[in-house]
């Protein structure tokens, strides 16, 4: 059955994460689209860490390295694009992911606020019941981002630190990054074919 995705990337360090998951996700076989929507605060964040000319959600695609099939799969949305198709239940995706997932954003899905298209994708994610992953990185925490999570984590949400796997071995950066996307597919319930060495016990 392909799968529809929402990657919704927010202003907090780590936009390589974002980078490497879109390429994953677009190279999937099984995977037919994924709606990319970057925020104003991580086109900020992905100018200090990806260069100064990466602006947005079309440089982010840019520098993921994809070929032309994988790219046709990728509906970019500007965070004010309130009537998207990710902005309404009746357009059923098989998860929503938030990475990284800032502390704003964090807190905007636990108490409600949908004032943006991934505030509203987010809180879509929870009212229709299908995975909404956050990849929320920022430590250490406050009491404040922990009853956000919890709040979240009762609502059905998935928080999902991008921490390192280090039974893994190495010190490549890449398989951390190979690591992360595997553990994001298997909570989408996405098959993740051809990644040995990055399980437990493999």
């Amino acid at each position: 059955m392909p799968h529809r995705l929402a990657l919704l990337v927010t202003g907090a360090s780590g936009m390589l994460l974002p980078r490497h998951v879109l390429g994953r996700l677009a190279a999937h076989p099984e995977i037919e689209r994924i709606h990319l929507v970057v925020s104003a605060g991580a086109s900020q964040v992905l100018r200090h860490e990806l260069g100064p000319e990466r602006t947005g959600a079309a440089d982010l695609v840019a520098s993921a390295g994809l070929g032309e099939a994988a790219r046709g799969k990728i509906a970019v949305h500007r965070d004010n694009e309130l009537d998207a198709p990710i902005a309404s239940g009746s357009y059923r995706l098989t998860g929503s992911v938030v990475l990284p997932c800032s502390a704003g954003t964090l807190g905007a899905l636990a108490t409600g606020s949908a004032r943006t298209l991934v505030h509203r994708a987010g809180a879509v994610a929870l009212k229709e019941r299908w995975p909404l992953i956050l990849g929320f990185r920022e430590t250490p925490y406050s009491l404040v981002h922990v009853e956000n999570m919890r709040r979240l984590i009762l609502s059905g949400s998935v928080i999902l630190p991008p921490v390192p796997a280090f039974y893994i071995g190495g010190e490549d950066l890449g398989r951390f990054l190979d690591h992360y996307a595997l553990r994001l597919l298997d909570r989408l319930g996405i098959p993740a074919a051809g990644q040995p060495g990055l399980r437990w016990g493999d």
